[in-house]
């Protein structure tokens, strides 16, 4: 599909129109990528209202599965939405619509599609849910507006419930205006939006969070929000041309236009202005186009406008403000409270865990969550403070629910793991099962790079750029496995036959040669007719001939094979283990 994808994209940035892209949706490749992608995702094993998870799918063939998601989408109707709540941490609740499985696989078809299109319309500095941006590049463009442009004014603005109050008609116009003009398709789209929702009934409004799609629609609202603001200052159209940003930039200050730019993250974003008096012409021009354009409100409680000089905000769990450092001002970052108090409260249930059942897996799912948060607020200019502040905090309760269960001490000759990310230990932790647990602190930072826009699956420049260490060798493979068909096997086995591949490069898991497409035979680990499945780690990567060997029972066949092969002595120790769990005798030839 990836030609596909390129192709959308180049033409949507020449603002061409698409009004055939139905027989695309539901060509069998993209149907078969759609399928590979939601059962990559832990969500795939959360069942709908008709209670079926991704286990549901996963024994039909490939071709079972492309016939039944187009016969369900020539008279497209959804399926109820199941509802779900899950708790905040301010106590309340987030509403969640769980579509059901085959309701997900059609939205990632559509996702697929419409996202090289989207792509192409959207502003280079929304972050959220966009290929390969983060929250981290949202931070990181705001550091650089307040140490390198000089701005120390925020707005902040908060929309309420815009997930459960996107206008449905006016969502349909703005994929016209975005040039998706097949109308079989933003009929489909309307009856995805409209879709029942258990005990709540038919929506009127709102795209339910849960769903695939929502987050691509999401985007498409607020992109309108994202133009119209920076052609206000930033893409200005001026009868006057420029020679460079600079002269523009000091030509527009001397107008009375709002100087101002938007970071945004999802429905959460930021204007940073340069005074008190544009900050505040933004805050109410901005309410307005929400309120009149958007159908949507904002909370004025949360709300505001912030000078970072003198006090921080938050965004996406950091704290921004503006401190001097010398001659310059610049952003410090850190933690925000309602995070610290999370990441207290989350630290605390998994000690007592291991409190109550001191195993190896549960240290390590602690470290798992330590080392996640770290990662995560490790682009914090503050952490290292940070950070300490919480270890400290936790010091009395880790010691006095452990210290039965573990060995106080500091890490003696520690794993690799540790060493990788805390050194060989500079503050004392506890072993538990043989497992250090990391530390909360000692958290060093990272710098914050901003995103390169270089950086897109949609264009030649742009994947070449992610995938400079994949070898061109085992791409043309993959093309050719991708192709083969290989009758009476389901498609988990096909998709997982590929990942399998993709992961040990191309390479024999026994003798570590190079398969080119025709010699690569998938072996089961565990057989199928003893209990084994299609599962990614049932499955290994071989030379046709090292899979007959693994297979042989005559003594004629097993020797001419050890020697076209050349097997080594090691090569054999693997074999035999995998012959012995076929229960087949190990091979015995002096080598």
């Amino acid at each position: 599909m990836t030609d596909s994808f390129t192709d959308l994209h180049s033409r949507a940035i020449n603002k061409e129109n698409f009004t055939r892209l139905y027989d695309l949706i539901t060509s069998r490749n993209n149907i078969l990528l759609a399928y590979r992608t939601i059962k990559s995702n832990k969500g795939s094993h959360t069942p709908g209202t008709d209670g079926k998870t991704i286990e549901n799918i996963k024994a039909l063939s490939d071709e079972e599965i492309v016939t039944l998601i187009q016969g369900k989408l020539a008279n497209y109707q959804p399926k109820q939405v199941r509802r779900v709540f899950i708790p905040k941490p301010n106590g309340r609740q987030r509403p969640l619509g769980i579509p059901c499985i085959l309701d997900r696989i059609i939205q990632q078809c559509f996702k697929q599609i419409l996202e090289p299109i989207a792509e192409a319309h959207f502003f280079k500095h929304s972050y959220g849910f966009r290929p390969l941006r983060s929250t981290h590049h949202a931070i990181a463009r705001v550091q650089y507006l307040v140490n390198l442009v000089g701005l120390h004014y925020v707005v902040d603005i908060d929309i309420k419930g815009f997930f459960d109050n996107v206008n449905h008609t006016l969502l349909v116009k703005q994929l016209w205006n975005i040039g998706i003009r097949d109308k079989k398709i933003l009929r489909i789209i309307s009856k995805m939006l409209k879709a029942e929702i258990t005990g709540e009934g038919i929506p009127s409004k709102g795209t339910p969070q849960g769903g695939i799609l929502s987050p691509l629609l999401s985007n498409v609202v607020l992109n309108d929000l994202d133009q119209w603001i920076v052609k206000q200052w930033e893409q200005f159209q001026s009868r006057d041309s420029f020679t460079t940003d600079g002269y523009r930039t000091k030509v527009l200050k001397k107008t009375n236009l709002k100087e101002g730019y938007i970071v945004r993250y999802a429905d959460d974003f930021k204007i940073l202005c340069r005074d008190w008096k544009t900050a505040q012409r933004w805050f109410h021009a901005v309410r307005l186009y929400l309120k009149d354009r958007l159908k949507l409100d904002i909370s004025p409680e949360k709300s505001q406008i912030v000078n970072l000089r003198k006090r921080e905000s938050e965004f996406l769990g950091f704290t921004i403000r503006a401190i001097k450092k010398g001659k310059k001002i610049v952003a410090n970052t850190g933690i925000s409270e309602k995070k610290k108090l999370e990441i207290k409260l989350e630290a605390k249930k998994r000690i007592l865990k291991i409190r109550q059942s001191p195993t190896a897996l549960n240290t390590n799912l602690y470290n798992s969550f330590v080392l996640g948060t770290h990662n995560y607020f490790c682009k914090a200019t503050q952490v290292n403070p940070e950070f300490s502040r919480l270890g400290y905090d936790l010091k009395a309760f880790t010691f006095n629910r452990l210290r039965q269960v573990g060995k106080y001490e500091h890490p003696t000759n520690p794993p690799p793991s540790y060493k990788k990310y805390y050194g060989n230990g500079n503050y004392k932790t506890f072993k538990v099962c043989g497992v250090y647990l990391f530390p909360i602190r000692d958290v060093k930072t990272s710098n914050n790079m901003c995103f390169g826009r270089n950086l897109t699956p949609f264009t030649l420049e742009g994947r070449e750029n992610i995938h400079k260490k994949l070898q061109a060798s085992i791409q043309s493979e993959i093309i050719k496995l991708l192709e083969s068909n290989i009758p009476n096997r389901s498609v988990e086995y096909l998709d997982n036959r590929i990942s399998r591949y993709s992961m040990k490069m191309g390479r024999c898991e026994i003798t570590n040669m190079f398969l080119f497409a025709p010699y690569v035979h998938c072996h089961h680990y565990k057989p199928i007719h003893l209990g084994g499945d299609d599962s990614f780690n049932n499955l290994r990567i071989v030379h046709k001939d090292v899979h007959v060997l693994i297979h042989a029972t005559a003594a004629e066949t097993i020797d001419k094979l050890m020697k076209r092969i050349g097997m080594t002595e090691i090569m054999v120790t693997t074999i035999n283990q995998y012959r012995k769990m076929s229960n087949l005798e190990p091979i015995n030839i002096n080598l």
